[in-house]
């Protein structure tokens, strides 16, 4: 499969798909991360996940949320690179990078993690829709402000 550039408006497109799942990570949205994610497999530290209840129940039971309704994180999103298969204009590729800060209350913020992402893309019914997403955290602070599994 050789990969080569994406037409700039679908690469808008799935770009603006990668920073949306930012701000619904860090608005405390999991349901919203769970549609974005509905027909995709999320890979991450454990056993991948699939579809949007899986997906939704994973961050519900794994980050903290405090009182304001969020996670008090900032993902910042970066370095972001995104090609398609040239046998196939139906799917697409990004790599990524993540930092994540987070700021709790009555404390300064601090940059918890970074790490990257790769993802896939589906072209179905004219838009872009999410396939798989694989994290790979490389860098970790303390995340036990963050985590639930961190604080146990």
């Amino acid at each position: 499969m050789a990969r080569g550039p994406i037409d700039p408006a679908d690469g808008r497109e799935i770009e603006n798909l990668i920073l949306r799942y930012a701000e619904l990570v860090d608005d405390g949205d999991f349901a919203g991360v769970g549609e974005l994610l509905a027909d995709a497999t999320y890979c991450g530290s454990g056993a991948p996940l699939v579809g949007r209840a899986e997906i939704e129940q994973w961050f519900r039971d794994t980050l903290i949320v405090y009182p304001d309704g969020t996670p008090r994180t900032q993902h910042v999103t970066t370095n972001i690179a995104i090609e398609w298969d040239d046998s196939s204009a139906e799917e697409a590729f990004a790599r990524s990078y993540v930092t994540v800060l987070q700021a709790v209350p009555d404390d300064v913020p601090e940059l918890i993690a970074a790490g990257r992402y790769r993802d896939r893309f589906v072209r179905r019914g004219g838009a872009w829709h999410w396939a798989e997403r694989v994290v790979n955290i490389r860098l970790v602070g303390d995340v036990s402000k963050h985590l639930r599994s961190a604080t146990s």
